[in-house]
């Protein structure tokens, strides 16, 4: 009967051993990554291609007969097949509300393309070479400073997006607030992504991506500032901030989330009675119950998987092609921007958006022909994901995210604090999705003042 309870209680005391290093492993932070911080990113070896020092004035510039060509192709596209009866965006895009859009986009955006391009030419937009890339930005300083504090901050998008999610905002930012302060924006086109050239080089993903951009804001002279970003832009800025702090006043996001070991068993642990773990009572309807939410979020990130696998592939299928190219991206502000728009015949965009900023969008994409490099950091940040572990080096900058309603995915404070250990701002908005920045311009920038202002206290 000893030998038995001797051997009982050393099985327990191995299973509680073999429980807290287990526990160890999945909690213990990891370091910053050790970065080459002049890895170069353009064609050849670059020995003899140093970046230049100057940056140079850019403004879109296309030639009536390009806008003809894209006419000709808008006619000359083949019948679009006609959607299923009684479906509305179940299947996809569907095929009668596509027409509507492709004739309104070649019988009354086109015809104003002057206007919709110098719409896009509204604010002073430059180019420079970071790491052997020619990047694309938008800098905008505010005309009145007058009795105003300025701060710098750097705006980065996502996919589907680019730099014209922001145009309203950065109208916003760069006027003094009713308790002056007013911010010089930096507007980045990410690598690959609208005028900003693409790599030539496999492993571009958000970390290696993160250096270029503050490379990028060194490079103009800001030692300090703020970030905010969304998609992509989220997870470059989420780097920026975990590998140079020094340089990053705050950190401020409209998606939020990490995946690592912990934040799903905490995730799943908190299923069993959100209310016990999550302060934010709103969130608890926001993410649970989790398998019809996850569901969800399978179907409406169908695009990631043959991003992260084959994105040459869909490029090749879109690059010169608008009519893919408006059904692949349009789909996915229509049920990002909520899901319930897929039960909707007109897919819901103008409930969001106004159909030219959309098409705006699609021109940058289009004219630009960055499709395909733009969808190749999918695979290079899936890549990137077990080499570097980022979302388990600590991120210790002032950190704060708005929440919108029909984001894609919600996490709660006490989950994301494993990573961001200075969260000082969380809002929630009952409206709102994916793209707040286009959707819901003023309601971001009272919240970005908000979070600035935590900041200083």
């Amino acid at each position: 009967m000893g030998a038995f309870r001797n051997i009982f209680f050393g099985a327990i005391f191995l299973i509680i051993a073999f429980s807290y290093q287990a526990y160890r492993e999945v909690t213990k932070p990891f370091p910053k990554p050790e970065i080459d911080l002049d890895e170069y990113w353009g064609p050849g070896d670059g020995k003899s291609d140093k970046d230049p020092v100057e940056i140079k004035p850019f403004k879109i510039s296309i030639s009536s007969k390009e806008i003809k060509r894209l006419t000709d192709k808008l006619n000359d596209s083949q019948a679009i097949t006609d959607p299923l009866e009684e479906t509305t965006f179940e299947y996809g895009f569907n095929g009668n509300r596509l027409k509507e859009i492709l004739t309104y986009w070649k019988d009354e955006y086109l015809p104003k393309w002057k206007e919709h391009e110098g719409f896009l030419n509204q604010f002073p937009q430059y180019k420079t070479k970071i790491q052997g890339l020619d990047i694309h930005f938008i800098h905008v300083k505010p005309k009145t400073t007058e009795n105003t504090k300025v701060y710098k901050i750097l705006l980065m998008h996502g996919w589907p997006g680019s730099v014209r999610e922001f145009y309203d905002i950065i109208s916003l930012l760069t006027k003094p607030s009713k308790d002056n302060i007013a911010f010089e924006v930096v507007a980045p086109s990410l690598p690959g992504y609208g005028w900003s050239e693409g790599s030539a080089k496999q492993g571009l993903g958000t970390v290696k991506m993160s250096v270029i951009m503050r490379n990028l804001m060194i490079k103009l002279g800001f030692e300090k500032f703020y970030i905010h970003g969304g998609d992509w832009g989220y997870l470059i800025g989420s780097n920026i901030a975990t590998m140079f702090p020094k340089t990053v006043l705050g950190f401020h996001s409209n998606m939020c989330g990490i995946t690592t070991p912990m934040s799903n068993i905490k995730t799943a642990i908190a299923s069993l009675c959100p209310s016990w773990f999550i302060e934010e009572e709103k969130l608890i309807d926001w993410i649970y119950p989790i398998t019809p939410k996850f569901m969800d979020l399978l179907q409406e990130i169908s695009n990631v998987h043959i991003q992260a696998t084959k994105p040459d592939t869909i490029g090749v299928a879109l690059r010169d092609n608008p009519v893919g190219l408006a059904a692949y991206n349009l789909e996915r502000f229509s049920t990002w921007s909520k899901l319930d728009n897929s039960k909707l015949k007109d897919g819901g965009f103008e409930n969001h958006f106004t159909l030219d900023a959309l098409l705006d969008n699609i021109m940058i994409y289009y004219l630009s022909h960055s499709i395909t490099t733009a969808v190749r950091l999918e695979k290079e940040f899936f890549r990137e994901i077990s080499v570097y572990n980022i979302d388990r080096v600590p991120t210790n900058v002032p950190t704060g995210c708005a929440h919108f309603r029909h984001e894609l995915l919600h996490q709660p404070n006490f989950v994301m604090k494993d990573k961001y250990t200075n969260i000082i701002h969380s809002s929630y908005y009952d409206k709102g999705g994916h793209f707040p920045a286009m959707e819901l311009p003023n309601v971001l920038y009272e919240d970005i003042l908000e979070f600035i202002h935590k900041t200083k206290n």
